[in-house]
């Protein structure tokens, strides 16, 4: 763990994973019973998701940023016969006691309240030896980040896979694609909660690799750590990209960075100039998939595609891309529609037939609700979340574009840009800045959102850009990236009074 410098070695997470399996197991927890996992990054984290895996249980990460009554959603809603969490987070693990009926055992890492035992004791009672039975491996059901209303669980069914010849994670696709080895030390600088951090931490574990995980991100930290472990592999989200870009040029400068093979990004849009700049700093060892929690399709390119297919996130390997009007007919290249994947794994949201519908075209393809357009040579290109379109005056406004473009400017930390009611055009579009520094008056803050909604119209057409602009200290940013727009979008709807 970088930050609190703790190592774990493998014989020492085989033999904690093992007493943890034993735990579960003497709790009554059946290969593909449910437990639940909710804990802020530390050393405990891997050794308890690898327990689960031993004892062939289906397990789902919380995210550390819950509501008491978000978490009680998840515990209930997946059936969670375990819970393990951790004393940084007792207020939250406290409020939920009593909210899920359904949990049979509630272990905390750390200390203890109420309505908990002691981890530490629970496993320090059982012998590191592995279950007295032939193993079949656990698996993961992850929630979707829940920027539009509850999180839904991603699910398929359970099938018995032996342990020992099943490869955690994306073990596979990180060898294949990215190159990794026994050999590599990848540093993951984001939740493990998170489905992709998760799963590549538990593909090089599989690979027998270093992982090296951070607390929570912090640029300069990143480039200490890339350099003090002389990390090869590393996942990070555009917004990583922009902090480490608006660092002095001293630290940057003075970064040594020339260990990494393959930095990998994804969960989130990129601004092509701050790919640019990044494979400018970094060298063409930047990576780039598009893919969900879903596991339903990939699309992937490396530097030297993205450099001749600028703002591309790739083309699909595995499966095939088809871009659809609302109707279902497939369009043109170039035309901006819903995209489906063909031909990837199959997946339902748990107890929730009718967004599992939703998802499906009638030819069976399925979507993320992305829209996007493929170009003459079959490399994806993507506008925004349908859910965010901004309908003016009866034009589709994507707002991914004024973001992208608004984030560039020196000024900016964040940016969120959505509709707000407009009398005469229905919606009208709307920023939301986390500047460098706050205007310290109402009249500094008038200047500079003047400059910023210049700026936006020197590089795009006045109605994508922005009417008005408000600034607050910090946005409602999930940790791996993904913008919390919808909690803005609800809040100026319903200060006007409307119906979101």
């Amino acid at each position: 763990m970088h930050g609190s410098g703790e190592v774990q070695t493998y014989p020492q997470l085989d033999r904690a994973a093992n007493r943890l399996s034993r735990v579960l197991r003497a709790a009554g927890l059946q290969p593909g019973d449910h437990v639940a996992l909710c804990m802020e990054n530390q050393i405990r984290y891997l050794e308890a998701i690898w327990g689960c895996t031993y004892a062939g249980l289906v397990y789902t990460a919380c995210s550390s940023r819950l509501t008491h009554e978000e978490l009680a959603y998840i515990l209930n809603d997946s059936g969670a016969k375990a819970f393990i969490t951790s004393a940084r987070l007792a207020e939250l693990a406290g409020a939920v006691v009593g909210e899920a009926p359904g949990v049979a055992l509630r272990l905390m890492v750390d200390g203890t309240i109420d309505g908990y035992d002691s981890y530490e004791a629970a496993v320090a009672a059982q012998p590191p030896t592995p279950l007295d039975e032939a193993r079949v491996a656990g698996t993961d059901m992850l929630y979707s980040s829940g920027t539009t209303g509850w999180p839904k669980g991603v699910t398929k069914p359970f099938v018995a896979e032996p342990l020992e010849s099943t490869m955690p994670g994306v073990g596979g696709l990180l060898a294949m694609l990215f190159g990794a080895t026994a050999d590599s030390v990848y540093l993951s600088p984001a939740p493990l909660y998170h489905a992709a951090p998760l799963r590549f931490c538990l593909g090089i574990h599989g690979l027998g690799g270093t992982v090296v995980v951070m607390e929570h991100f912090d640029a300069a930290d990143y480039l200490a750590a890339v350099a003090a472990h002389r990390a090869t592999h590393s996942q990070v989200v555009p917004t990583m990209f922009i902090r480490l870009l608006k660092l002095p040029e001293d630290v940057r400068h003075a970064a040594d960075v020339s260990s990494l093979q393959s930095v990998i990004h994804a969960a989130a849009p990129c601004p092509v100039p701050v790919k640019r700049q990044m494979i400018e700093w970094f060298g063409p060892v930047i990576h780039e998939y598009y893919a969900g929690t879903e596991g339903n399709g990939f699309v992937y390119c490396n530097s030297q595609q993205w450099l001749a297919h600028p703002g591309s996130v790739g083309v699909p390997i595995g499966c095939t891309v088809h871009i659809c009007d609302e109707s279902g007919d497939e369009l043109p290249v170039g035309e901006a529609g819903t995209v489906f994947f063909e031909g990837g794994a199959t997946f339902e949201y748990h107890n929730d037939p009718d967004k599992t519908r939703s998802s499906r075209h009638p030819k069976g393809w399925s979507t993320l609700g992305d829209v996007g357009y493929l170009d003459a040579d079959g490399f994806l290109y993507l506008t925004d979340r349908k859910a965010y379109m901004i309908i003016s005056g009866g034009v589709n406004i994507y707002p991914q574009e004024a973001e992208n473009l608004l984030v560039t400017h020196p000024d900016v930390v964040d940016v969120a840009v959505f509709g707000v009611p407009n009398e005469d055009f229905g919606e009208e579009v709307k920023a939301v800045v986390q500047p460098v520094r706050m205007p310290a008056s109402a009249s500094e803050a008038e200047a500079l959102a003047h400059r910023l909604m210049a700026f936006c119209r020197e590089h795009l057409a006045d109605l994508k850009c922005p009417r008005t602009i408000d600034f607050r200290g910090e946005l409602p940013r999930h940790p791996t990236g993904k913008l919390y727009k919808r909690l803005l979008k609800d809040e100026y709807w319903r200060a006007a009074g409307r119906a979101i």
